[in-house]
């Protein structure tokens, strides 16, 4: 099996600054244990695998441990994967994630990423955040 890799450095200018996140496009979907194994052969913080092309594209993120809701870093470089390499000039590339639709647009070389709103919610605090604070928080919110 061959898949691309690409290693993406995102917030930055310069070779090996910023947050680096594996880029693998897919021409069909793994299964998760494999795609799992390669995130942590990786050994990034994220990898980003996409599928599919046209307007609007699967993707989804995962740790070296598991997978994730959302990445920014990652989606950024997986949008300079397509617009730099894969389909050069591309302007707009959107993604479909777990989190909902995600845009990022290219304008004079730069990257915006469209994040989703979401309203905070109040959380019970755990006993392991109890534990890691030494006392009960007065308040937890996501």
């Amino acid at each position: 099996m061959r898949i691309p890799f690409y290693q993406v450095d995102a917030f930055t200018s310069r070779v090996f600054g910023g947050n680096p996140a594996a880029v693998c496009p897919l021409e069909d979907w793994l299964d998760d244990a494999t795609l799992q194994a390669i995130a942590a052969e990786n050994n990034l913080s994220e990898t980003a695998f996409f599928s599919g092309n046209g307007d609007v594209r699967r993707l989804r993120w995962f740790t070296p441990a598991c997978e994730v809701d959302l990445c920014g870093h990652a989606t950024l470089a997986s949008a300079f994967v397509i617009s730099e390499l894969l389909e050069p000039g591309r302007r707009e590339i959107r993604f479909q994630t777990r989190s909902g639709e995600l845009a990022v647009s290219r304008e004079a070389g730069l990257y915006t990423l469209d994040f989703p709103a979401r309203k905070p919610r109040r959380l019970e605090a755990s006993e392991e955040l109890v534990r890691a604070l030494g006392d009960p928080p007065r308040e937890v919110w996501t």
